[in-house]
């Protein structure tokens, strides 16, 4: 433990939220884990087959997979990430399907 209020152990808290998932019934959970006046990063876990639907993409934002594998798709495209794999989400309406359990790191900047 780091013991710094400002510093979040992400694998621990991953693997908690993906507990919480796989009880919850939509599959998934999520904490903020920084937030200020330009920047948002959000830990989500997707327990397998957990779909975010399509929704407006934020001005400028990124999707670390931390663990597992999920699809990021448009209507024209789509693209499967794996642990490690980090990706610019598209500037357009999107969603996310969780294809194994996941933890993603969401960074959004804000307006």
């Amino acid at each position: 433990m780091t013991g710094h209020p400002d510093v979040s152990q992400v694998d621990v808290l991953a693997a908690e939220l993906l507990d919480q998932a796989r009880e919850h019934h939509s599959r998934r959970a999520a904490r903020t884990l920084v937030t200020g006046t330009s920047l948002r990063a959000t830990l989500i876990a997707l327990a397998e087959g957990a779909d975010l639907a399509e929704h407006d993409a934020p001005p400028a934002a990124t999707l670390h997979v931390l663990t597992g594998r999920v699809r990021l798709h448009t209507q024209d495209h789509e693209q499967v990430l794996g642990s490690g794999d980090l990706a610019p989400i598209p500037p357009t309406r999107h969603g996310l399907t969780a294809l194994a359990d996941s933890a993603v790191l969401l960074t959004v900047a804000l307006r």
